[in-house]
């Protein structure tokens, strides 16, 4: 009897515990980030090389003659010739509406003869490393063309707290609204990081010359409202850095390059 007792007693307490223990349906969904989230596809890769310094003349040359093989595969947003922050090194960014398409635009350039004899036959020997990473726009940012062709590009890279656009987004944005709703800068798009550096953003300003830059610089230095926005971005920031860049000139002429011949690149053909 006894027995019998510890069993119904037992087998009481084991039917109370599974009604206390909520269904996954009933579960609360828990995210890492309270921010925006990311609703498409849309990523864009960075892409940068490093050139043997004797072949730079020699790569801008070939892949200026080349691009339109490149470019008849998937779109690209800009090629550039980094002129301070990084010697022999060219920049470039692809765009593409998700990873499916970019394994495909990979499969079809490995079996696309001309590019592979024409042009990747010839260019990797002239690189001594090449780097990549995959980026999302930020929530509050688009693409935006600059003003005008040509010009100097200046890609500013930091490195912020973990945590994401949630965390340190607001204030970023601010900082970066106040130069360009202020005239100050044109910002061609805010990036985070997704593959690579993790918890990075680079924003890609323009300028028409490196002159007008520093001379925005020490102007807006003097802003009140820019040093208060970027003081408070600052307390989410680890480290920065940045490029200066030249734009080479069929980053300008991608609507029209499809089977013509692009003019030469009008980036550095210096070496260091």
């Amino acid at each position: 009897m006894i027995q019998l007792r510890a069993f119904f007693r037992n087998a009481s307490r084991h039917a109370e515990h599974c009604l206390s223990v909520k269904s996954p349906a009933t579960q609360p969904r828990a995210w890492i980030s309270t921010g925006p989230q990311q609703q498409h596809g849309t990523f864009y890769e960075f892409r940068t090389y490093n050139i043997q310094p004797h072949l730079n003349a020699a790569f801008l040359k070939l892949t200026s003659e080349k691009i339109h093989l490149r470019t008849a595969h998937s779109e690209l947003i800009g090629y550039w010739s980094v002129e301070y922050g990084g010697l022999n090194q060219v920049f470039h960014i692809w765009k593409y509406d998700s990873y499916a398409q970019r394994a495909s635009v990979r499969a079809a350039l490995a079996q696309d003869p001309n590019w592979i004899e024409q042009y990747i036959s010839k260019a990797m020997p002239m690189l001594s490393s090449q780097d990549n990473e995959v980026m999302y726009l930020v929530p509050w940012s688009k693409i935006q063309k600059p003003p005008k062709d040509g010009g100097v590009f200046e890609l500013a890279t930091f490195q912020m707290k973990p945590g994401g656009p949630a965390v340190w987004g607001k204030a970023f944005h601010a900082s970066v609204g106040i130069r360009t709703g202020s005239g100050y800068a044109h910002a061609v798009g805010v990036f985070h990081s997704e593959f690579g550096p993790l918890n990075q953003v680079h924003v890609l300003w323009w300028y028409e010359s490196a002159d007008e830059r520093a001379a925005i610089r020490r102007t807006s230095h003097e802003d009140a409202r820019v040093v208060a926005a970027v003081r408070e971005s600052a307390a989410y920031l680890v480290s920065q850095k940045n490029k200066l860049m030249f734009p080479c000139a069929f980053t300008n002429q991608i609507k029209w390059l499809h089977g013509l011949t692009p003019n030469l690149c009008k980036c550095s053909g210096k070496f260091y």
